[in-house]
């Protein structure tokens, strides 16, 4: 038989929890980038316990970015990027912009990860295997960030950041919808695939866990890295996918929840007080 103040206990803990969410995602939704709690409960032996937190997948509103540097995807997929200590994360937030050496990074320093192409926009193969998934050892821009262990590499276009211009050939470049970035020269008359960045998704995206703000890893439940399905638009970045009309609604719920677990723990505690009267 389960103790009852021990349920009430448990419950009114998972309510709090609950409520500290909902208010986090209430206050970020115009939060680029940002993605949204879901709960979920389960019950113990114990009483109801608050599960670790999930994301909600779906796709935000697109905002106007602050440069053609800026990234949105329409549709199924994440951003690859790669940390100063070489490790790999995912996000949606494509807030990027051009580093003093002329790479994609995030605003947070991280480099945003592709395929180098040929000519026609054909992915090159850099020399990974399974054994091998870091592709080749000459070339340490490289790290398994794609599907089946696809070797990925930075972006690095020769973009001068104070100004946007080229260092090299190019006059200016464009990112088609299938992540192909070409570069254009000519008037546009000359266009040359350059690299494709990378796009995954993964069978439980909600699931992934969250490492940094808007930064995320696979876990077991989330899966590894497959191919995404989404269009790349520059310009633009994603807004938060929060829906404040539903947060609004479960902020009740866990007002009322708050509400019946007090007045539960405060008549557990008049019961017990009246046993032990009766006791003595």
């Amino acid at each position: 038989m389960m103790d009852p103040f021990v349920t009430s206990v448990n419950s009114e803990l998972a309510a709090l929890n609950w409520f500290g969410d909902l208010s986090e995602n209430v206050s970020n939704i115009y939060t680029p980038g940002y993605r949204e709690k879901k709960f979920l409960f389960s019950d113990y032996i114990n009483g109801t316990m608050y599960q670790d937190d999930t994301y909600k997948a779906e796709q935000g509103k697109a905002l106007p970015g602050r440069a053609p540097s800026n990234l949105f995807i329409d549709g199924k997929g994440y951003f690859v990027m790669r940390k100063p200590d070489g490790s790999l994360v995912y996000t949606r937030l494509g807030d990027f912009k051009y580093d003093a050496g002329g790479s994609l990074v995030s605003d947070s320093g991280y480099k945003v990860q592709g395929y180098m192409t040929d000519e026609k926009g054909n992915i090159l193969n850099t020399g990974a295997t399974q054994s091998n998934p870091g592709g080749s050892p000459n070339n340490p821009n490289h790290t398994a960030g794609g599907p089946g262990h696809m070797p990925t590499t930075e972006i690095n276009l020769w973009v001068d950041p104070s100004n946007g211009k080229y260092f090299g050939k190019y006059d200016e470049y464009k990112v088609k919808a299938d992540g192909t970035v070409m570069g254009l020269a000519n008037e546009g008359k000359t266009s040359v695939p350059l690299y494709k960045i990378a796009l995954v998704n993964f069978p439980e995206p909600g699931a992934m866990y969250q490492v940094d703000n808007y930064y995320f890893v696979p876990t077991a439940k989330s899966g590894q890295p497959v191919e995404g399905s989404g269009e790349i638009m520059s310009g633009l970045i994603e807004k938060s996918n929060t829906s404040l009309r539903e947060d609004a609604n479960y902020l009740l719920l866990a007002k009322v929840q708050l509400d019946t677990t007090s007045k539960l723990i405060s008549t557990n505690k008049q019961l017990l007080s009246e046993s032990l009267r009766l006791i003595q």
